[in-house]
Order: structure tokens, then C-alpha cells, then sequence
């Protein structure tokens, strides 16, 4: 995602990503970054959750509207509700895609044998 912001930004449109590993920016050059403590895979908020997505997309706009320095971060004042461990990391049901993917691979593993 930074190459591609530092791309877009060569082009002359501010950006700013959103990220929980906000140390990475000096190494991979994201020009403005928005820090969040949220867990991988749900840098929006938790499932269903439309009101912290919401407050999250919102704050990362922010940034990219006041921010004018290239190479900044901007932490968020969002924390995580809840242990790692209690986490609903996915969704009741399963993406369209993630049922695809699970079909192709059952008829791989069966073509194996």
C-alpha cells in the first residue's frame, strides 16, 4: 500500500494509510500515515460494527485533509475492546470467495489422490 500512495502522491493527490504497523512507514515510505490499535484484519472495527468503522474511516480522512507533511503519522484514538483471544476474526458466514477457494482446494487435494 505505500508504494502505491508514494506513487499516487508522485502524481499529485495526498494520501494516507491507514495501519496497525505504523513503524513500517520509514521503511517502506507511506507518505502520511494514520496509526491504528486495532488487531490485523479489522483495522475498520469489529464485525458489524458500522458505527467504529465509521469513526475509524472518518479520523483517517481527517488526516489526509490536515496533514500537509509527507512522512507523518497521526495516531488514532481508537483502542481495541477486547483480547486477541476474543476476537471474532471472521463473520458468520463465509465470503463467496472464501467458499470458492475452499471448493477449488477440496478438488485439488481429491485430484491427489
Amino acid at each position: 500500500m505505500g508504494l502505491v500512495a508514494r506513487r499516487v502522491e508522485e502524481l499529485g493527490v495526498s494520501t494516507v494509510c491507514l495501519n496497525m504497523l505504523w513503524t513500517m512507514q520509514r521503511v517502506v515510505g507511506m507518505p502520511r500515515v494514520a496509526a491504528v490499535e486495532h488487531p490485523f484484519g479489522r483495522p475498520y472495527g469489529d464485525v458489524d460494527d458500522a458505527d467504529t468503522q465509521r469513526a475509524v474511516l472518518r479520523a483517517a480522512l481527517d488526516v489526509a485533509a490536515t496533514v500537509r507533511e509527507p512522512g507523518s503519522v497521526s495516531h488514532l484514538p481508537f483502542v481495541w475492546h477486547e483480547e486477541p483471544k476474543q476476537t471474532r476474526w471472521h463473520p458468520p458466514e463465509p465470503a463467496p470467495i472464501i467458499l470458492l477457494m475452499k471448493e477449488q482446494q477440496a478438488k485439488r487435494q481429491a485430484a491427489k489422490r
